[in-house]
């Protein structure tokens, strides 16, 4: 799809840097763009869900897994 956009002179002077640098066009570059801050608000949505639920339900070792894990370390050199 085609659209026009309006970008800072510096902004532009850039996009053609980086065209030329990884032979692209520049609207791949403004795809590319869009593309990587599209994927860093979804990593942020993920990491935000995840810390609301552990909030909420907090993580807990198996008793089995901490028993056996202490048992190791008392078996450990130090």
């Amino acid at each position: 799809m085609k659209t026009a956009i309006s970008v800072s002179d510096e902004i532009f002077e850039l996009s053609e840097r980086l065209a030329k640098r990884l032979k692209v066009s520049r609207s791949k570059i403004f795809a590319m763009g869009v593309e990587k801050l599209g994927e860093e608000f979804e990593k942020d949505e993920i990491i935000e869900k995840l810390n609301k639920f552990y909030s909420e339900n907090p993580a807990e070792v198996d008793p089995l897994i901490r028993r056996m894990a202490t048992r190791s370390i008392l078996k450990e050199e130090w």
